[in-house]
């Protein structure tokens, strides 16, 4: 009996999927063998039917996004809006691969040509996350494939039903099954994915500790492509603001939405001393007021569930952590459901804690840091070994300018959130954010490789200096190809 992997809802407890474990040898070679043929394809038959993609994905977008939020636990309306992004993805796309890749020929004298083009690495694989399991493949898989390459994706452990629909979709399109496929599995098989010496790249989308673990991998193999999209331990910055209350909201939004669960969300609120207390009365009130529920009830909850009742138990304890090691409690984290992974949200001042730990805690939960002034701000958002996204609320433009200039991240807002970025421009991090490959816009950038040409229609060339002479004196060239 072949071993299966199951996946359960995380706000109920019940079975949702099972299948056999992938036997990941043997997809390999599928994609591997498939993918030359694959890649003689006109750019215009890959990119129409990546469109016929985007058309099944907004026909079975109410069956996708049903299950989205079932395997995740995170609200119906949120995951309409990644259902949204799955399908826009295909002309973000092709508009990026057109602007990032394009063909140049620069013509030269005597009718030579210098060209530049690109091609596909071959076949790469795709590790894909449970926080957004269709959005954040979806987002190297379609450039992937727009530029040429096969494709093995393998779904997180968590939420591998979201995959296997997503495949399906793309094959019910016209990508032929051998091009990408899907395999099924946990850790080890991932791990075996990753290792593959057939493969000729990953794409990666994760946890710092597994992308590290990744890049270590990696370190001697030069010839394969590796693309790290990893967390963060983003900060938001409060500073000269009379509108407190809007500024509370977007604390909220950055610390809250999906459960705390999107790698952009902020995990520290720093702020100025003078205006402390006031936003975090308004802070917590909000967080007070937020929905916690299953995904489909009614009123429509703000968050869900996190994933499992593991991730649950990990946030409950760091939460008493940062407590007995000098935090002050602003609102308690709490389970509602017992034996269930909710969890409310979670504030701590951690102001006065001696050593703050530089991790990212992925959930509801956000730590507060009081300064006295910009530049302590400033530094505080840079404490960290992380860089993905930062944020400024409130200041001035010049304050802004200062901000951007000195905050170390691949994503920097003003008076935004720190999360929602545009599919339409790149995204990444740096130090253990990434590994600068943003993906996104700039996805195209880490999907096919550059090829300098220099072409001419007949042959030509001379040697005039540097040869010996002839008896007669004369020195001996070579000309148009001939001695």
């Amino acid at each position: 009996m072949s071993e299966e992997l199951l996946s359960y809802e995380p706000a109920s407890g019940e079975e949702l999927w099972r299948a056999p474990v992938s036997n990941v040898d043997q997809e390999v070679a599928i994609a591997k063998a498939a993918w030359p043929e694959w890649a003689a394809k006109p750019l215009t038959f890959r990119s129409e039917t990546l469109r016929r993609f985007a058309d099944r994905v907004k026909a079975e977008g109410e069956k996708l996004a049903d299950l989205i939020a079932r395997e995740t636990g995170k609200p119906l309306w949120e995951a309409r809006t990644e259902v949204e992004s799955v399908a826009n993805k295909v002309d973000i796309s092709v508009t990026a691969y057109a602007e990032r890749t394009p063909n140049r020929r620069i013509e030269g004298a005597m009718g030579l040509r210098n060209a530049v083009r690109h091609k596909p690495h071959g076949a790469l694989a795709v590790l894909g996350p449970y926080n957004f399991p269709a959005h954040l493949p979806n987002g190297h898989i379609v450039p992937a494939l727009l530029a040429g390459n096969s494709v093995i994706f393998k779904p997180s452990e968590k939420t591998p039903a979201v995959g296997a629909m997503l495949v399906d979709l793309f094959h019910s399109a016209g990508v032929p099954k051998e091009v990408l496929r899907l395999v099924v599995g946990g850790p080890d098989t991932g791990k075996a994915l990753a290792g593959h010496p057939d493969i000729d790249g990953l794409l990666f989308t994760g946890s710092a500790r597994t992308g590290l673990t990744l890049n270590r991998q990696f370190a001697n193999r030069p010839d394969k492509i590796l693309a790290l999209e990893m967390g963060g331990n983003n900060p938001i910055v409060v500073w000269d603001t009379a509108d407190i209350r809007t500024a509370a909201i977007l604390v909220v939004q950055s610390a809250f939405l999906s459960a705390g669960q999107r790698c952009t969300n902020a995990r520290r609120l720093i702020v100025k001393e003078a205006l402390a207390d006031g936003l975090i009365e308004q802070v917590r009130d909000l967080a007070n007021r937020l929905i916690v529920d299953h995904p489909h009830a009614d009123p429509a909850p703000y968050m869900g569930p996190v994933i499992d009742n593991d991730a649950a138990d990990g946030l409950t304890e760091s939460f008493l952590i940062l407590m007995s090691n000098g935090g002050q409690v602003i609102r308690h984290m709490t389970r509602p459901v017992p034996g269930r992974p909710f969890l409310t949200p979670g504030i701590i001042d951690v102001t006065a804690m001696p050593e703050r730990p530089d991790i990212e805690l992925f959930g509801p939960l956000l730590q507060v840091i009081r300064v006295e002034s910009f530049e302590a701000a400033i530094a505080e958002a840079n404490n960290t070994s992380f860089g993905l996204s930062a944020a400024l609320i409130g200041g001035s433009p010049k304050l802004y300018d200062q901000f951007w200039a000195n905050a170390r991240a691949g994503v920097i807002n003003w008076n935004r959130p720190t999360n929602g970025a545009s599919s339409a421009a790149p995204f990444g991090g740096i130090g253990l954010s990434g590994n600068h490959r943003p993906s996104a816009f700039y996805a195209a950038d880490y999907c096919a490789y550059p090829v300098a040409s220099s072409e001419s229609d007949a042959m030509r060339a001379s040697i005039g200096v540097g040869l010996r002479e002839t008896d007669d004196g004369k020195p001996k060239l070579i000309r148009k190809g001939f001695l």
